[in-house]
């Protein structure tokens, strides 16, 4: 089994305190806080690393379901964007809008679709996620 690991570290209130998250590999490290989560000021957060993982995790999952039916991507480029809204729970993540747009040559639009969908129904995230209220996909093959 593989187990991967990420650490968060946060010092102060909520509203004025501060942290630094950091991937256990390594490769990234940044300062997170409340501006940064949850208005609009400078680091990241939660829910930008939850759409990383998102979108790398499709990524794959779509380039392995396309192989699987004898079609080999040239490029596949997604993007997550993860909303975060006010529910009477609290602060909850609300929606995940997945955008995949992908290089496939000799593949239908209707096969793409129908492809990609399979990849957002299994993808590890996705599922991982399956208590997000909704989750949608649009996915777009491109010439180059």
């Amino acid at each position: 089994m593989t187990i991967r690991d990420a650490s968060a570290e946060w010092q102060g209130t909520l509203k004025e305190g501060s942290g630094r998250l950091r991937l256990g590999s390594g490769e990234f490290e940044g300062a997170y806080s409340f501006p940064s989560r949850f208005e609009n000021g400078p680091g990241t957060n939660p829910e930008e690393l939850i759409a990383a993982a998102h979108a790398g995790c499709f990524s794959m999952a779509l380039s392995a379901i396309l192989g699987r039916e004898g079609h080999i991507p040239g490029s596949i480029r997604t993007i997550a964007k993860v909303h975060l809204g006010g529910t009477t729970a609290g602060p909850t993540i609300t929606r995940i809008e997945l955008e995949t747009e992908a290089t496939v040559p000799g593949l239908s639009s209707e096969d793409f679709e129908r492809l990609a969908q399979s990849a957002k129904a299994t993808c590890l995230v996705s599922r991982a996620l399956a208590g997000v209220a909704a989750i949608t996909l649009k996915a777009s093959l491109t010439d180059h």
